[in-house]
């Protein structure tokens, strides 16, 4: 468990963090907890889908309880389901992070946790986003279309593909000769490690409400 808490007294937020790979989102979300960028957050857990993912050997390194939920042990899909959402609840979350997560989100979790879960996107939504555009998929189809400015977005979670309210985005500029992996390497350095942690450390201060499916943000 990592935490930094603001003042004392006040109860940190309950974050768990959802992620299939790397975990390189989940890394910087660990260094802002630890430098004090994220305030009054608490890094309770970490889930992943799958066993060999990096992302587990960070919160092992780190100290913070985690758990592989994978829909690969489970008869069916509707198994599964109730068992990742039993792994969530384990954790008593205040907010969950889908870190780059590539499991479909069951609707029962995402009603359960509606405006507390929020996923972290590679691109302007709503460009580049929804069913099949994810990870490198969408560096490519960004310089296949030619754009000149991608970035990144959070969103909160809702029960459609990256439509959930839009949190906070920041735009990234496209250079010539670019390569799927270069640009998706400068979307995370220039945007998604900046926004995502961002976007915690204001939920966790009170400073995000959403009013008719678009998020307040108070400064």
């Amino acid at each position: 468990m990592l935490n930094n808490t603001c003042a004392a007294g006040t109860k940190p937020l309950r974050v768990l963090v959802m992620v299939s790979g790397g975990g390189t989102n989940l890394q910087a979300i660990i260094d802002r907890v630890k430098d004090g960028t994220i305030t009054n957050t608490e890094i309770v857990g970490v889930i992943s889908n799958n066993k060999n993912a990096y992302a587990l050997t960070r919160a092992e390194e780190n100290e913070i309880p985690s758990l592989c939920i994978s829909p690969k042990d489970f008869e069916t899909r509707g198994i599964f389901n109730g068992k990742l959402l039993e792994a969530v609840e384990s954790f008593e979350p205040d907010l969950v992070v889908l870190a780059g997560f590539l499991v479909v989100i069951p609707p029962e979790m995402i009603r359960k946790y509606e405006n507390r879960m929020i996923n972290i996107h590679p691109s302007l939504i709503p460009s580049f986003c929804g069913k099949g555009y994810y990870g490198l998929k969408v560096h490519e189809a960004a310089l296949e279309r030619g754009v000149k400015v991608v970035g990144a977005t959070v969103h909160f979670v809702d029960e459609g593909t990256d439509t959930g309210p839009i949190i906070l985005q920041k735009a990234v500029e496209v250079q010539q000769g670019d390569t799927p992996e270069v640009l998706q390497r400068r979307v995370m350095e220039q945007a998604e490690w900046k926004i995502l942690p961002r976007a915690i450390d204001l939920i966790a201060n009170g400073k995000v409400r959403v009013e008719d499916h678009r998020t307040v943000i108070e400064q």
